[in-house]
């Protein structure tokens, strides 16, 4: 999803800290992070094979909170918790407290299932690389954090267990895999929230760009005087989303007021806000399914909440401009479809280790 940082561009293929060659595996090196207490090697599988069934492990690190579960290589989920994010204490305390949880879990799952854990996905807003992470959350230092040597680290695992990638386009894996988006192709998951993306699964893969940016619709012109990411503006994001539609409708009504308010206010100038906004998304799904020749396309997000009015705007542009105008369902993950992203990755990597960056990779 659109990041609110916008300050730095991702660097060129090739330079330090780039993405690099497509398909480059996004499972990193090591470093050092004071404070991280390896798991128990009891609760993992060595190599894969262990006493009892294989489980994986999931954490979803958010701008608020952080989801973490364990789950079947089916998806299944086994165990779940949920901690706040606490952004404004920085990076290092957000994934030290969320390792501890997971291991908890793990210790928690192993004891009841007699299985051990193989491996752990993680994702993340923005572009995760090996020694930071671009367009990142409002969490201090999260630009500077390599998350996946610091969770190898944290577990005590060899950091090819570890996978990382980013949220909305790991979610699109785990609809593509277990839920609305299972046998489509082209498939998009339209993500409105907070941000605004939209995944795109193509040949069973999720598409990740030369830089790992593919699908960030929120930094898409409205129009030919708009300005765009080199004036630091994601015109779309700031017009349809669940926050630009807050600060839009609390300059309209002189108060504040969130984006969940103003779908359920009756004022008709809120309405036309919403109605327009929404609009105003559809036309750039539209654009896109044409573009794909999209089969489906899967709608998640904090704005589906109100999922009729936003999967009837969705439908009524794309059944009128699109030649071949693709079905628009509900996600199958509406409210943790981060949390099963991560858990896909893990799941991926321990079905196909060689293969997993050319699924989701690191961005």
């Amino acid at each position: 999803m659109t990041a609110l940082h916008r300050d730095r561009a991702p660097d060129a293929p090739g330079s330090p800290g780039s993405p690099g060659t497509p398909g480059t595996p996004g499972l990193l090196g090591t470093s050092g992070t004071p404070g991280i207490v390896p798991a128990p090697e009891r609760a993992f599988a060595r190599s894969g094979a262990g006493a009892g069934a294989a489980f994986v492990c999931g954490i979803d690190f958010g701008g608020t909170k952080i989801a973490v579960a364990t789950a079947r290589p089916d998806g299944t989920v086994l165990a779940n918790d949920r901690l706040t994010t606490d952004a404004r204490e920085g990076a290092a305390q957000a994934v030290r407290r969320a390792v501890a949880a997971a291991r908890g879990l793990i210790e928690r799952t192993a004891a009841a299932t007699g299985g051990q854990c193989t491996t752990v996905g993680a994702v993340s807003p923005g572009i995760v690389l090996p020694d930071r992470v671009l367009l990142a959350p409002n969490v201090p230092g999260w630009e500077d954090l390599a998350l996946a040597a610091t969770l190898a680290e944290g577990f005590g695992l060899d950091p090819a267990r570890i996978a990382v990638g980013n949220d909305g386009k790991a979610a699109a894996l785990a609809e593509s895999r277990w839920g609305a988006l299972c046998g489509a192709d082209p498939a998009i998951l339209l993500t409105v929230g907070t941000g605004i993306a939209a995944a795109i699964v193509l040949g069973g893969r999720v598409l990740t760009g030369a830089h790992g940016a593919a699908g960030e619709i929120g930094y898409l012109l409205r129009g030919r005087a708009d300005t765009g990411f080199g004036a630091g503006r994601a015109p779309l994001e700031e017009y349809a989303s669940g926050s630009g539609l807050g600060t839009r409708g609390s300059e309209l009504l002189g108060h504040d007021v969130d984006a969940a308010a103003l779908f359920a206010d009756p004022d008709p100038r809120v309405a036309a806000l919403v109605d327009d906004a929404l609009d105003e998304l559809a036309v750039h799904i539209a654009n896109l399914a044409t573009t794909l020749d999209a089969e489906r396309i899967a709608v998640t997000g904090g704005l589906m909440h109100a999922a009729p009015r936003v999967l009837a705007a969705l439908r009524a542009r794309t059944r009128e401009a699109v030649p071949f105008p693709p079905a628009v369902v509900p996600a199958r993950f509406l409210q943790d479809a981060s949390l099963r992203g991560a858990l896909s990755l893990a799941t991926e990597l321990l079905a196909n280790p060689a293969g997993l960056a050319s699924s989701v990779g690191g961005g």
